[in-house]
């Protein structure tokens, strides 16, 4: 004990001294030292929020009520929830990373979205009209429950919610430290899972369709509510602490034709937390978001009684596993409009992030982008011939796909990994692809790429991704103007075949185009089967050799062989560079 407290005062004087004597230069934003010390505060908050959530579940003998916390008084009847429509309107999110406004990392960047009508709960759900749900048996009926929720329910044996108490005078309701007679007014306090089965009971007994609310939908409803943050204290919600230690009726503070569109307790969302359009970790604390984003981590909004500083922000963006316990309750909104989960998963595959950064990352060393490189080549190869249709055959991620479609009409990227081509499909669906990059032993910087990002945004309409075999293509494959190997026929099974076969794929004066670094490898082909790289009657073959007498036939070379160099980063100081040979051909017959 004595050594824990020598360090803690050791900490402790070490931070003062620092908040008493460091230079201090406005603004204090992301980029000021002094941000650490907002950070240290903010996450103070955080702890004193979830501490009283780990009391609030202590037994009761190990806690004792302080008369500074006090419990809302008011306690009596459920009043009646009712729906308020909503209309449709505009959302946009996110923090400019020069904001002197505090946030963390996942308030940083950049989302908008238009959300169309719906309506939404007047009230919380209140522990009155939970108790229908509980009542009717909701707890025991597998229909209103998904598989991880039932695997919840069976796990807790759930029947109720975890801080209701039955008793023989009837339910109770545990609060902090001490149980209170329930106060079927205040907002029931559940995890997502329950929220949710609620919802599909609701939505079975009235015929609507009834869910959470989306976070987009969430920022609806305030918009609608005009409740704004102001200086006045206390503030006109159940907040910082002003009000009670507790929560209090679902109708006790108004926000327009809404109550408590902030405030009382958390409210849980459909939407799992997500990065904004230009995330990035801030290097004091890189992993505070970052290992939620795994679909399993349900943003909570608008902030509960005890929720302060940035908690207590409507731009806050907090998530907790869905059976997981906060001071957290939920309204629920009607609408047709499905939920379309946002992508939020980084891709780790250490193979397919790293042709992520080779083909979308940064340029280094000087040696410019290696797809964007061989495209222009190629482009400026087929000069004024026709552009309608181009291949690009083991595109890996895509890049040149998009590239060559700025001068084609159509491109079609092919390539033996679906892992790979998804990653091009999700691009030309629009969607941002993230992914992580090694920065040293298991430290990784977290990346995203999108094409506007890259100005590529107008080829996603002209581009398509297959799966295939250079050796054995689909009849479908045929009439190219263009044909791209990069970097390919020395991790075929068949590089020979592939050569000899590929003017069927070409149309007469179309232009083919090779690279390779003639990396030849018993792992990716056999022996017997590479096209060079050995000595063939006492001389050396090489492949640019096989390559004149296998093409010789149906084509014509264009120009001299080039070496185009790339770069490959295998971690933030380990790079591959290499020069691949490129040669042109042009389809005589």
């Amino acid at each position: 004990m004595a050594r824990v407290q020598a360090y803690r005062d050791r900490v402790r004087a070490l931070v003062t001294g620092l908040i008493d004597n460091a230079p201090l230069s406005l603004p204090v934003n992301w980029e000021n030292p002094w941000w650490a010390i907002v950070m240290g505060v903010e996450h103070e908050r955080i702890h004193l929020e979830t501490s009283s959530v780990l009391i609030r579940q202590q037994r009761l003998e190990w806690v004792r009520p302080q008369p500074g916390w006090p419990l809302c008084p008011d306690r009596g009847a459920a009043p009646p929830n009712t729906l308020v429509d909503v209309p449709a309107g505009p959302v946009a999110l996110g923090k400019p990373f020069d904001s002197e406004h505090y946030g963390w990392d996942n308030e940083y960047g950049r989302h908008a979205a238009e959300v169309p009508a719906f309506q939404a709960s007047r009230l919380l759900v209140s522990n009155g009209e939970f108790l229908e749900f509980v009542t009717a048996g909701g707890y025991a009926h597998d229909a209103f429950w998904d598989d991880e929720g039932r695997r919840w329910r069976d796990f807790a044996q759930a029947m109720h919610p975890t801080f209701w108490v039955q008793g023989h005078d009837g339910w109770r309701l545990r609060a902090m430290t001490q149980e209170v007679a329930m106060p079927w007014n205040w907002p029931v306090e559940v995890n997502c899972l329950e929220a949710r089965a609620f919802c599909r009971w609701k939505a079975q007994q009235s015929g609507q369709p009834v869910r959470l609310p989306t976070e987009d939908e969430w920022h609806r409803v305030l918009a609608t509510s005009g409740w704004h943050l102001q200086d006045a204290r206390p503030v006109d919600a159940n907040l910082y602490l002003e009000h009670w230690a507790s929560a209090c009726p679902v109708d006790r503070f108004a926000h327009g034709p809404f109550c408590d569109a902030v405030g009382n307790v958390w409210q849980w969302t459909e939407t799992p937390t997500y990065p904004f359009e230009g995330f990035r970790t801030h290097p004091i604390y890189d992993d505070f978001t970052t290992p939620t984003f795994d679909d399993r981590h349900n943003l909570i909004k608008g902030g509960s009684w005890i929720a302060t500083g940035n908690e207590a922000e409507p731009e806050s963006r907090y998530a907790f596993r869905r059976h997981f316990f906060q001071h957290a309750g939920f309204r629920y909104v009607v609408a047709k409009a499905p939920v379309r989960p946002p992508a939020s998963h980084y891709e780790t595959d250490d193979l397919v992030t790293q042709y992520m950064e080779f083909h979308y990352g940064a340029e280094y060393h000087g040696v410019p982008n290696f797809p964007k490189a061989l495209a222009k080549i190629a482009v400026e190869a087929v000069g004024h011939g026709p552009r309608r249709r181009a291949m690009d055959l083991g595109c890996a991620v895509g890049r040149a796909v998009f590239e060559l479609a700025r001068h084609f009409d159509e491109v079609v990227g092919v390539d033996f990994s679906a892992r790979f081509i998804d990653q091009g499909v999700a691009l030309a669906r629009g969607d941002t692809v993230r992914y992580t990059a090694v920065e040293e032993g298991e430290l990784v910087e977290y990346k995203a790429v999108k094409l506007d990002d890259l100005g590529l945004q107008g080829t996603a309409a002209r581009v398509q991704f297959w799966q295939g075999d250079a050796c054995n293509l689909k009849p479908q494959f045929g009439g190219y103007d263009l044909i791209l190997a990069a970097n390919l026929i020395d991790r075929l099974y068949d590089p020979a075949k592939f050569v000899t076969t590929i003017h069927e794929r070409l149309n007469v004066g179309g232009v083919l185009m090779i690279t390779s670094p003639y990396t030849w490898l018993a792992e990716h082909t056999a022996r017997d089967q590479w096209l060079g790289g050995f000595k063939k009657d006492g001389e050396s073959w090489r492949t640019l050799d096989a390559l004149r007498a296998l093409l010789g036939p149906h084509f014509e070379p264009l120009g001299a062989p080039r070496d185009v160099p790339f770069v490959i980063r295998e971690t933030a100081r380990k790079f591959q560079h290499t020069l691949a040979q490129a040669t042109l051909w042009r389809r005589v017959r």
